[in-house]
């Protein structure tokens, strides 16, 4: 069964836009031993509301939170954009859809904060929620893998299922999925920054305090 990697739904987006290159990661509950490992170098990527707030998305990509959820088929038919749990998360929708693939283009793991700081630009979530990510277990490191990401031609819906829910970051899909489709970003561009991401985790590129 195809694999895909489970992000925020505003994540997804940004990822299929070229607007984010990257994502960070140190495991989830329940990954085995709660640790995230790079099982996979290809996947698709599965939007997921989980644990998603508009108050850990910057002020510039709030918008994209709203479209995310218009990407959702939701049991009423419409999507809910402002029906938040009381802890400012979004419900799951019934159905979601997939729109791109991913494949692995570097992969460090890092421990210093300003080299999370010096990478947001790549990313869209608030600098602060970020540091979170790295703060989490503060004793392993936080992963930082760098995407080049594909637009599927024709997005496929995808069931919600309950297996799917919870901390983890691989899924199986239960219907055929193609690897098709176009780089969001010409090769020039991902490769210009590409050097930018590297550059920063290699600390040739100084952070700031």
């Amino acid at each position: 069964m195809p694999i895909a990697f489970k992000e925020w739904a505003v994540t997804v987006r940004a990822l299929a836009e070229g607007e984010q290159l990257i994502t960070l990661r140190k495991g989830g509950i329940r990954e085995s031993e709660k640790h995230f490992k790079l099982d996979h170098e290809r996947f698709f990527l599965y939007p997921t509301f989980d644990h998603q707030r508009r108050d850990l998305v910057r002020e510039s990509h709030q918008p994209e939170m709203t479209r995310a959820l218009e990407e959702g088929v939701w049991p009423e038919g419409e999507p809910p954009p402002h029906a938040l749990t009381r802890d400012g998360e979004i419900p799951q929708p019934d159905r979601v859809r997939i729109r791109a693939w991913a494949e692995v283009a570097d992969h460090w793991t890092i421990t210093d904060r300003r080299s999370v700081d010096a990478l947001s630009p790549f990313y869209v979530w608030t600098p602060d929620y970020a540091e979170k990510r790295l703060a989490w277990k503060r004793r392993h490191p936080l992963h930082v893998v760098l995407l080049r990401t594909y637009r599927i031609p024709r997005p496929v819906t995808v069931k919600v299922r309950d297996d799917y829910g919870g901390c983890r970051s691989w899924l199986e899909i239960t219907r055929d999925l193609p690897f098709e489709g176009t780089p969001v970003l010409s090769d020039d561009e991902f490769e210009r920054a590409s050097e930018e991401i590297r550059s920063i985790v290699s600390g040739r590129v100084p952070a700031l305090a």
